[in-house]
């Protein structure tokens, strides 16, 4: 450690073919170059497209259309976790996405359970999902850890402090980027205790959880950093008011820009997973960005 921050060289990022120094692949999935994974919220009141997709044929359709347009992955929820949000019992959780996760168990990529339960982890893989989205890395459900590492499947591990209700409660950090690789790699180590495997592991610096501007900021600069924990990175920056420069001018629908300014942040820090709404959009800028850096 120096400074708090684990030592990392950021590595060439999606230079040609297998240029990045990282996992070949992740759930099936070529790390090759930067891959979309379709944000399908199925909830009444997710901060970005709460209830447009909660009719389950509504999310079905809009989960295919999102594998056309270019998501390489589709990350299914159930549960708000905007700030403020309350919890979401499994029960209900499971009567939103069961229907989607089945009725997109076929559409051509792998499906992920964007979950804190543990239950939920469970019925969403025996319905078809191939893996686990969890924004507490398996910190939430006691039952978590031991879940997944006997579903034998992939897990994303978001680092979040507190909860979704709890979370802005003036989040403080000394070094933020250093912080957060440490609090990420203690979760790996638990991870790895319970059996699951560091090749199953995805981390996620959790973008607008336990974070204000200038944290994200950081952390935006710094997201090489996070290669130094050796797994596959996704960052959600989609529609979040994450910096001073967007927060309070624009509505959520109206951030595709700087999402997509985030995406492209994220692609040249060699981060290979990016959790986006607007699938089409980061891939047609995704497809500049690669042609013209060769």
């Amino acid at each position: 450690m120096n400074g708090g921050r684990v030592n990392a060289t950021l590595p060439k990022a999606f230079a040609g073919p297998n240029a990045f120094a990282g996992p070949a692949a992740f759930a099936g999935i070529a790390l090759d170059r930067p891959r979309l994974v379709g944000v399908v919220n199925v909830t009444p009141d997710s901060f970005s497209d709460g209830g447009r997709f909660l009719d389950p044929a509504v999310a079905i359709e809009q989960g295919r259309r999102l594998v056309e347009q270019g998501a390489a992955m589709l990350d299914i929820g159930g549960e708000s976790t905007r700030p403020g949000a309350a919890a979401v019992p499994a029960d209900e959780q499971l009567l939103r996405v069961l229907p989607v996760i089945e009725g997109l168990v076929d559409c051509g990529a792998p499906l992920s359970i964007d979950t804190r339960s543990a239950q939920v982890m469970r019925a969403a893989v025996a319905a078809g999902a191939a893996l686990v989205n969890d924004i507490s890395a398996l910190a939430h459900d006691p039952e978590a850890l031991d879940t997944v590492a006997a579903l034998g499947c992939p897990v994303i591990l978001m680092h979040m402090r507190g909860d979704p209700a709890t979370m802005r409660e003036k989040p403080h950090y000394d070094d933020v980027v250093g912080e957060v690789t440490a609090e990420l790699a203690a979760r790996i180590a638990a991870c790895e205790a319970a059996g699951i495997a560091r090749d199953r592991i995805c981390i996620d610096p959790g973008l607008g959880f336990a974070k204000a501007s200038a944290h994200n900021e950081a952390v935006l600069r710094g997201l090489g950093e996070f290669h130094a924990l050796a797994c596959p990175i996704m960052v959600g920056a989609s529609r979040k008011g994450l910096v001073r420069a967007v927060k309070r001018r624009a509505a959520p629908g109206e951030r595709l820009a700087a999402s997509i300014v985030a995406a492209l942040i994220a692609a040249e820090a060699g981060v290979q997973l990016l959790r986006v709404h607007d699938v089409a959009e980061t891939a047609q800028a995704l497809a500049v960005w690669l042609a013209v850096r060769g």
